[in-house]
């Protein structure tokens, strides 16, 4: 769905999102790196993007630090993605070899078109009101690095090689 710079960019964000109090708190490029366990130097490479996208707002110096630049409702997935993603242009269809969309389509063409479909209007209509509400009308933190988890729920990413 997306790499790992669009990834980041969105747990960075998500930070932001969960103390967003009008742009008032603002956190570093560390607190943020250490509070989501992002390396340091990649966030803040992260931050000057948003930034100069004008989703994040930069404020140097002590007291300085980062904060979202307009409300958490106005954020989109889909604003983040487009800065950190390229749009593949190619015809080229990688499973069938032909291009796609001419001639007889592949055996994954009407399953892959409808799930490109689902993930575009996920990233269109969720934005970042969905962090802020969580952490703060509903009192939702991460569960610490250090808890050892015996049975782990169902993930979003691939599964591990070693298991079924």
């Amino acid at each position: 769905m997306y790499g790992k710079q669009t990834e980041r960019a969105i747990g960075a964000l998500s930070r932001l999102a969960e103390v967003w109090d009008n742009g008032t708190t603002r956190l570093s490029a560390m607190q943020i790196a250490e509070q989501r366990g992002l390396p340091a130097p990649m966030v803040a490479k992260i931050l000057s993007t948003l930034s100069q996208a004008g989703i994040v707002a930069g404020a140097p110096g002590p007291g300085g630090g980062y904060a979202l630049a307009r409300d958490p409702s106005e954020i989109t997935l889909k604003q983040v993605h487009a800065l950190f993603e390229r749009e593949n242009h190619s015809h080229t269809c990688p499973f069938g070899g032909g291009v796609c969309g001419v001639g007889d389509p592949c055996a994954l063409h009407d399953t892959l078109v409808s799930m490109q479909k689902d993930i575009s209007r996920f990233l269109s209509s969720t934005t970042f009101e969905i962090f802020r509400s969580a952490a703060q009308d509903r009192g939702l933190k991460p569960t610490q690095r250090t808890v050892n988890v015996s049975v782990p729920r169902e993930s979003y990413r691939a599964p591990d090689r070693g298991r079924n």
